[in-house]
């Protein structure tokens, strides 16, 4: 059965170096909360959440509309991911990993291509707006644009390409200077608006429907969420993995969900590095778009890296860090990201189902005991291929109707059917 083992035996020193891609975190390379959180929360802390933040805050009263919807929003998210860490920390496996027990050893690869696919999209997203943001903060020339993207593309998948070690070295340092910078942009804001009084008097927007909300704030890093499992497989238990996990995704993404939607409120801007420039922080809030970027994108290649790996059952984690960054190098070059965006945040909507069936079944199948790797597995898990169409079918559609919170309705949706079609079809 699938547990941590307490020595490290059939384990190679390639395994080790490229952090275990194809086989449990062994107890030998477990990390502690105080390891694990800051990587998670580095991951969390991304511009594009800022956003989403920026969306939802002018529809709504400060207190207590707002606030009770950030918390609820990510309280949503997180225990979604925290339930996915749980698992990681007591199996120390990745999510893809974990697809082949609930897909098939073929049917597996459908998970691998749609979460490697999106985050070798958003890494070119992520590359060209560095390139973006330098040309209207910093007045860099356009024409150095190829440049830029070139530079950070393989600046920020460096700490992927060295794994767990050096994303946590950065981690520890980026992610406690991000949030004092945030920390120190909110306190201009809130004085500039008057305080709390100036806050409950703004103005209210365009309404905006609370599922359509919620909606946004749990849909933003939900396959985020669907990934962290990457990480929280170091965790030395269950709980830690929970823990770390449930920090990162309630508190960490829920910090800037916050400060997108104060920035939006208080200056019609949810971009806190552009608010910065307006506070006269310019040079801070480049640094912390720096930080913000490094810590997201190298965990974005990363889960890149773990797919592919799985994808091709290769060891060689460390060549899909730079054939992804490679890629996403000519996608950003070709401009081809921009059209990538809008169909990259649909494939959202069919990500998270993927996380309902590996819960059903670890927890309800298989009584949260997993098969070795090992053991030879069917090509096709038809219950949980059925089960994702259906989950993905239903939340695309209840998407078009507007009907509920679009993320959880698939996670729901694929945790029922699969637990149908488990039994029906007497899955092994």
């Amino acid at each position: 059965m699938t547990s941590i083992p307490e020595e490290m035996p059939g384990i190679s020193q390639g395994d080790i170096t490229e952090d275990y891609p194809l086989s449990p975190v062994p107890a030998a390379a477990r990390r502690s909360l105080i390891s694990l959180a800051p990587i998670l929360a580095g991951f969390t802390l991304y511009s594009g959440t800022l956003f989403a933040g920026g969306l939802v805050g002018p529809s709504f009263q400060f207190w207590p509309n707002l606030v009770l919807l950030v918390l609820v929003g990510n309280l949503i998210l997180g225990l979604y991911a925290a339930l996915l860490g749980f698992i990681a920390g007591k199996t120390g496996l990745t999510t893809v990993l974990m697809a082949r027990f609930s897909f098939g050893s073929v049917g597996s690869r459908w998970v691998d291509f749609i979460l490697g696919f999106t985050q070798v999209g958003w890494y070119a997203w992520g590359s060209a707006l560095m390139a973006q943001l330098l040309n209207s903060l910093a007045g860099v020339p356009e024409s150095w644009n190829w440049l830029i993207i070139l530079f950070f593309t393989y600046a920020f998948c460096s700490t992927a390409y060295f794994g767990y070690k050096a994303m946590d070295w950065l981690s520890r340092v980026a992610v406690p200077a991000m949030v004092i910078l945030m920390l120190l942009s909110l306190s201009v804001a809130a004085g500039d608006v008057g305080g709390f009084a100036g806050l409950q008097a703004a103005e209210i927007g365009d309404p905006l429907p609370l599922s359509a909300a919620i909606t946004i704030i749990v849909g933003t890093f939900v396959s985020g969420g669907t990934q962290a499992t990457n990480w929280s497989r170091f965790a030395k238990n269950g709980k830690v993995g929970f823990i770390a996990t449930l920090i990162a995704f309630f508190l960490g993404n829920g910090f800037l969900i916050f400060s997108g939607a104060f920035c939006s409120k208080v200056y019609g801007e949810p971009d806190i590095v552009k608010v910065m420039a307006q506070q006269g922080l310019l040079v801070w809030g480049l640094v912390l778009f720096f930080l913000n970027m490094w810590t997201t994108q190298d965990n974005t290649i990363y889960a890149f890296s773990i797919a592919g790996s799985n994808m091709f059952r290769t060891h060689k984690r460390t060549l899909f860090v730079l054939g992804g960054a490679t890629l996403a190098l000519v996608l950003a070059w070709g401009g081809i990201y921009e059209m990538l965006v809008s169909y990259l945040i649909l494939l959202g909507t069919f990500i998270p189902p993927i996380g309902g069936i590996i819960m059903a079944d670890f927890w309800i199948h298989r009584r949260g005991q997993f098969p070795s790797l090992a053991e030879p597995q069917p090509a096709f898990n038809w219950a949980g291929v059925i089960a994702y169409i259906g989950a993905s079918a239903i939340a695309y559609f209840s998407n078009s109707a507007g009907f509920g919170i679009v993320p959880v309705n698939g996670i729901v949706a694929a945790l029922i059917i699969y637990v149908v079609l488990s039994k029906l079809l007497r899955t092994p």
